[in-house]
Parts: structure tokens; sequence; C-alpha cells
């Protein structure tokens, strides 16, 4: 039961942050495009995009680590990297939740530049490199 657990937990992971990658340049175009009509099916992508596939891959990621940890609670509880990996996942909710701030204020028609998107575009990548090296590397 645990691998499959595990198994879930990747694909998960694998398409929430699939999803987090693309809402970002979904805004970057939203924010550099002057058609009104293309703003308006991009705000369709976005919605979709976050509440069919970025909502329900943070749920089951969300839950399946937390079984994962409660499974593994006495070998990695005195674990640093395991903390510093929750702390990087606040740091992935925290972006996540910001990209459906975004996205309200885009349906609503606020103006922003690309470049803020592209800037915040990186934002996840860097998490995710380092969550995989600690997960892998468990260095602490």
């Amino acid at each position: 039961m645990f691998l499959w657990i595990k198994a879930i937990h990747i694909i998960g992971f694998t398409a929430w942050f699939a999803g987090i990658f693309y809402i970002w340049r979904l805004f970057v175009y939203h924010a550099e495009t002057n058609s009104e009509d293309v703003r308006n099916q991009l705000a369709i992508m976005e919605r979709k995009l976050y509440k069919f596939i970025m909502r329900p891959a943070m749920v089951l990621t969300l839950c399946c680590g937390i079984l994962l940890f409660y499974f593994q609670w006495d070998a990695i509880a005195r674990s640093v990297w395991i903390w510093l990996k929750i702390l990087l996942v606040l740091f992935v909710l925290g972006n996540h939740f910001l990209a459906d701030y975004y996205r309200k204020q885009l349906a609503a028609g606020v103006r922003y530049t690309g470049r803020r998107f592209r800037y915040l575009n990186e934002v996840p990548t860097i998490l995710l490199i380092c969550i995989v090296l600690l997960v892998v590397l468990k260095p602490f």
C-alpha cells in the first residue's frame, strides 16, 4: 500500500507542477495581449486549468504526502530534510494561491506587465529543484 501511495503522490505533484508552470505562462500571454477576445479565452483556460487540474492535483499531492509522512514518522521525523521539504511545500502552496489571486485579477480586467509573470514563473522551478534534491539526497 505504501508504494501505491508514493506513486500517486508522484503523479499528483507532477500534474500539480505542470499546472503551476503552465498557468504562469498563460498569465504572461494574458498580460501581453492587446486583444479582448484573446484575454477572454485565456481567462477561460486559466480558470479550467486551476479548478480542474491544479486544485485536484494539489489535494491529491498533499493527502498522499501526509499519509507517507504518517507511515514513515519514526524513520524521518528527526531528519532535518523532511522539515525543509515541508517548508518548501508551504512556499509551493503560497505560489499556488498567488496564481489564483492573479487569475481572478486578470479575469476582472486588472492589467499587469508580462515581466512580472515571467519572474513569478521561475519561482516554482527553483522550488521543485530544491524539493527533489532534498528528497533524493536527504542531505540533513
